[in-house]
């Protein structure tokens, strides 16, 4: 029996960015204020704050990144309670909180939600026929990793 979650048509939206690539995100969300307007939006600090303001929408604000607010939407996807991940992260910038990153990457991936590193990955995401339409989401059982014995 397959473990499922229903994504509603009405989705909780994580948004994030690094610094250099905020005004990327800002003007992706800009280009798509229609769409985005329709689902719960929520943001790590500053991101949010940026786009409460070129939006004109209530933004859910989780602290900054480098202070915690990775760690905060990684524990709403453990939760279920993302649905969609989109994370402008830069490539070629060292960040302080690399591990907090990775550890947002792999909860996504653990969990099975949509994410969107970048501009193209967001656009097809958006524009795709499911994202208007309740979805079952297969989620992995990790049954068997929490029954393994630890020494």
């Amino acid at each position: 029996m397959k473990n499922l979650r229903l994504i509603p048509i009405k989705k909780t939206i994580a948004l994030v960015a690094h610094d250099n690539k905020k005004a990327d995100l800002i003007e992706w969300a800009i280009y798509n204020k229609q769409f985005l307007q329709e689902h719960n939006l929520v943001a790590t600090g500053t991101t949010g704050k940026l786009l409460e303001t070129e939006l004109n929408k209530p933004i859910t604000k989780m602290l900054s990144g480098p202070l915690g607010g990775d760690q905060q939407i990684g524990a709403m996807i453990a939760e279920g309670k993302i649905d969609v991940l989109i994370f402008f992260w830069d490539p070629m910038e060292a960040q302080p909180h690399d591990s907090d990153v990775k550890a947002l990457l792999r909860l996504g991936v653990a969990w099975n939600i949509l994410m969107a590193c970048d501009r193209a990955t967001a656009d097809f995401i958006i524009t795709s026929p499911l994202m208007y339409e309740a979805y079952e989401s297969n989620i992995p059982d990790y049954s068997k990793y929490l029954k393994r014995k630890v020494f």
